[in-house]
């Protein structure tokens, strides 16, 4: 009872200060031909310049809403959009993404129209700044380049070849300073305008359109740097100064009050799945021999990418979900045939009935949690059989995990061996065919973060009925539904 109303506190307290950071404006979502955009101001905006939001790969609009609100916050008009084959856009990406002229110019000239649109809106004065991350990052370089109407650039772990000493005009770039290699080419192109230059150091005018900074947002990485307050603080002041607007309006400081939500709402899991106690099996999982551990965690680990190499797998319209939903379809029939052998499977009708309400748990309540205010995650109707299909994978996968940490009971270097060598076969994966599985890459901080967070709950889970096929299936359900929802529509 005292983990339940700790964790119920936390989540009214993280959404009361989430929300407090939307009081006073006005948010209205519209369409541009397919492309849904979320436009943020505040009620009395006029004579506003406009700011055009684009995010990175495998993101949504949710993941800028922090920019969003600081720079309506600071009277600017915010027009923050889902990309092509992203969140709730169901046209999907196309083309070819090694070429410039291929998936590139498709999402330029998608820009180019949320840009029309934008400036046509009620109160704009005509000027106009852009924002991306990552990916979207190259996306407005190049259209900040093309585009005279633009008179600004915030660049958020920027990775682009077309930048060069003068253009873009008034360029700001952002970097989480755990960035590397990423932090290193922000410097790279600050330098371009004055080889001594360094980080938090301004050349030029912004006011004159010859501006240029490069920051580092300390202790943050690629994602982190989204919700880092010098992000917002650097972005805001940045622009103010390029249109020589006042400063010091407030900040959407989301981060920290984000991260309390996600533990607040995974911790409600542990309350509940004691109430399963009074269904708890008679007999725990079994624990396999030490040597029959190795041979069941090994042999898929290394067996699983060499397999696969051979094939071209390209039957979903996403990017590498469908070779991940084989790679783990395969990986887990592979520890389920040794588990099997070793007499460790047991069917438990009971633990799949179990299944439902830990599946129901993760995907409306956290998945709603997510959806408001993390990331894209209820499906456009395009998506529903790539999550079939992904979980079609996940569930062996995931069942495979629950017996050989036998639902939350095994020590935890086994717990830590069996997770570490799941990401090591993508890992393998990915450096066999770094070409066709680049995008593998991405994908695991997102699998790992899975491990962390429900590895647990299906932990408490597991101990409470020591039945590993309500944790097996029902996570596995999640995970599929939750990368069905992470990969971008791709159309060949």
């Amino acid at each position: 009872m005292l983990v339940l109303i700790v964790a119920l506190a936390g989540a009214a307290l993280s959404i009361l200060r989430l929300e407090q950071a939307g009081v006073g404006l006005v948010t209205s979502t519209m369409q541009i031909g397919d492309t849904p955009v979320s436009v943020t101001a505040l009620p009395d905006a006029t004579d506003a310049p406009v700011v055009v939001i684009a995010h990175g790969f495998a993101g949504s609009r949710q993941l800028m809403l922090g920019f969003a609100q600081t720079l309506a916050q600071a009277g600017y008009i915010v027009a923050n959009y889902d990309l092509q084959g992203h969140g709730r856009n169901a046209v999907p990406m196309s083309g070819d993404v090694a070429s410039v002229d291929g998936t590139t110019r498709l999402l330029v000239e998608e820009l180019d129209r949320v840009i029309d649109a934008a400036l046509a809106l009620d109160g704009a004065d005509g000027r106009l700044a852009l924002l991306g991350h990552s990916m979207a990052s190259d996306i407005i370089v190049r259209q900040a380049i093309a585009d005279d109407r633009v008179d600004a650039v915030v660049a958020v772990s920027m990775f682009s070849t077309e930048v060069t000493a003068e253009l873009p005009a008034n360029l700001l770039v952002i970097n989480g300073a755990w960035e590397g290699a990423l932090a290193a080419e922000a410097l790279r192109v600050l330098r371009l305008t004055d080889p001594d230059a360094n980080f938090d150091q301004t050349l030029g005018d912004p006011a004159a359109g010859t501006g240029r900074r490069a920051v580092l947002a300390p202790s943050v990485e690629h994602v982190g740097v989204l919700y880092a307050p010098t992000s917002m603080v650097e972005t805001r002041d940045w622009l103010n100064a390029v249109f020589e607007r006042p400063s010091g309006t407030p900040i959407a400081a989301r981060g920290g009050w984000i991260a309390l939500l996600i533990v607040s709402v995974t911790a409600l899991a542990w309350p509940l799945a004691r109430l399963a106690r009074p269904l708890r099996a008679k007999t725990p999982p079994k624990r396999l021999p030490r040597g029959a551990f190795w041979a069941a965690t090994l042999v898929p680990t290394i067996l699983t990418p060499l397999v696969l190499l051979p094939f071209d797998i390209g039957f979903l319209p996403v990017l590498v979900a469908d070779y991940l939903a084989v790679h783990f379809a395969l990986f887990g029939l592979i520890t389920l045939g040794f588990l099997a052998r070793w007499g460790a499977l047991r069917w438990d009708a009971t633990g799949v009935i179990l299944a439902l309400p830990i599946a129901i748990f993760c995907i409306g309540i956290f998945g709603a949690m997510l959806d408001i205010y993390v990331a894209s995650f209820f499906a456009v109707d395009a998506r529903i059989w790539i999550i079939l299909a992904i979980a079609a994978g996940a569930v062996p996968f995931m069942l495979a995990d629950a017996y050989l940490t036998e639902a939350g009971r095994a020590p935890l270097w086994r717990v830590l061996v069996v997770r570490a060598n799941a990401l090591v076969s993508l890992g393998i994966a990915t450096a066999l065919d770094m070409e066709g599985l680049f995008f593998l890459l991405l994908i695991l901080p997102i699998i790992l973060l899975f491990f962390v967070l429900f590895g647990t709950l299906g932990g408490w889970a597991g101990r409470a009925t020591h039945r590993p096929l309500a944790a097996g299936i029902g996570l596995g359900v999640f995970l599929g539904w939750a990368l069905g929802m992470t990969f971008p529509l791709f159309a060949v």
